[in-house]
């Protein structure tokens, strides 16, 4: 939409989500070209020319997109597997499988991933993808395109693995790459697809898998890389007690410490989980600002913990949210993430003071723009910022009864998406996408899923 075309929307309840947590019990939202470009209580100015759109949304709460802060899109095809299992059991199990995927399965995924999380309310999504079997094709170029259609905006976390069964690490040999071959290849990845423009739709970090499925060398150097090349650093870090054991046992060192040896915590670098941190470990997250992801149903799933989300805010750590891989969270929606936030959060020793539903709601995006480093552009409701926005509908049976709308919408159901915008491009109407088929991305995820099935049960 050009710049001097508006949509405005009103009669809308609004939850800013800026820095003074303003709300609107009714107001409006002028949105010009990609920019917000003014909001407030009552109706939206007089005399606004070249508007092309007004949406009465009555009934409804305006809020930021939400922003997911970790993923692994590819694992949308190996959903429902090993559901009884923890962490290491469960990448021992699906490693042989997902060492098996190639272009066209990973698209799919990435499609299926992509479609259900916009249509709940996902404005700006990651990928953290670090399985590149050999020959298995554009993988990275397969999963931005993706995203590119679909009309999200986008973070790749182009990961990588050197550490493989020969050297005591989970994955299959030929499912990993050489410390050399990982290091070029993201940085032809950064240099080939990121944009770091304010209104960037698509963004490269760099992702070493884990501490216990890469060499301190790839981590080491792959920290120096991303600092060469003015990116991101991802990775995930401090996600279940076998992970403490076996850094302790191989590096002398907890998980915090051992990252930062490698040059692994700072302003630039944010890990998921980071649920088995004790206060030395918050203090140094707090300290050099290093961003957490946090995934509470996955957390769950694989019975890793309960993350201390209650404390690491109150230092100042950088939180967000993440879906995490479908395979470890089968809904793969984030909107849910809010809710699981604050219910999960309230079962460890804050109890009913954890957190509250605004700042759940906050988790979910302006905590995660800070944790990717788009805290300037997106995540909050503010003149100038980029329009990404969700209208959620809270005049149904779910949700009418319920006074407040932020608590309507983090305590109750998941409420419906009438619609969402991203860089001031609708994606979402009345919860179906606008930009993509999804009976069409059902099947291909559907018969992918069947093929790489059928794939690794040949061996």
């Amino acid at each position: 939409m050009a710049a001097d075309r508006r949509i405005v929307i009103e009669n809308c309840a609004i939850a800013t989500v800026d820095a003074h947590d303003t709300e609107y019990a009714s107001g409006y939202v002028v949105l010009a070209g990609n920019r917000i470009e003014s909001l407030g209580a009552g109706t939206a100015p007089e005399g606004l020319e070249n508007v092309v759109r007004r949406i009465d949304a009555s009934g409804h709460l305006v809020t930021p997109g939400l922003v997911n802060t970790h993923h692994h899109f590819y694992q949308w095809i190996t959903r429902g597997l090993a559901t009884d299992h923890n962490l290491f059991d469960w990448l021992v199990a699906l490693y042989p499988v997902w060492a098996r995927i190639d272009e066209p399965m990973v698209r799919a995924a990435a499609q299926g991933s992509l479609a259900v999380m916009a249509r709940g309310g996902v404005t700006t999504a990651m990928d953290h993808h670090y399985v590149f079997p050999q020959g298995s094709g554009d993988l990275s170029g397969a999963i931005i395109g993706a995203a590119r259609d679909m009309g999200v905006r986008f973070t790749l976390a182009r990961g990588s693995m050197d550490r493989s069964e020969k050297d005591g690490g989970l994955p299959p040999d030929f499912a990993v790459e050489t410390l050399d071959g990982a290091l070029a290849a993201t940085e032809e990845t950064v240099r080939q697809h990121h944009d770091s423009s304010f209104d960037a739709m698509t963004q490269v970090a760099v992702a070493p898998c884990s501490p216990f499925s890469v060499s301190t060398e790839l981590l080491r150097d792959g920290a120096q890389l991303a600092r060469r090349l003015g990116v991101r650093l991802h990775t995930h870090g401090s996600e279940t007690v076998e992970e403490e054991k076996f850094c302790h046992e191989l590096f002398g060192m907890g998980p915090t410490d051992y990252f930062e040896s490698t040059g692994w915590l700072g302003e630039d670098v944010w890990m998921a989980h980071c649920v088995h941190m004790n206060d030395s470990d918050i203090a140094a997250f707090a300290r050099t600002r290093t961003g957490v992801a946090h995934c509470p149903s996955s957390n769950a799933r694989l019975a890793a913990g309960i993350a201390r989300v209650p404390d690491m805010l109150a230092a100042g750590v950088p939180v967000g949210l993440g879906v995490d891989g479908t395979a470890s969270n089968e809904s793969g929606e984030l909107h849910t993430e809010l809710r699981n936030a604050l219910l999960i959060n309230r079962l460890g020793p804050h109890r009913e003071a954890a957190l509250n539903a605004r700042q759940a709601l906050r988790l979910g995006t302006y905590g995660g723009a800070q944790v990717l480093g788009r805290a300037a552009e997106t995540g909050s409701l503010e003149p100038g910022k980029l329009a990404d926005l969700v209208l959620w509908k809270l005049d149904t049976v779910a949700h009418a009864s319920i006074a407040d709308p932020v608590t309507a919408l983090v305590f109750g159901a998941a409420a419906p998406v009438t619609a969402s915008f991203v860089d001031g491009r609708q994606i979402v109407e009345d919860g179906r996408l606008l930009t993509a088929d999804e009976d069409a991305i059902a099947r291909s995820t559907r018969d992918e899923a069947q093929r790489l099935a059928r794939i690794a049960a040949q061996g």
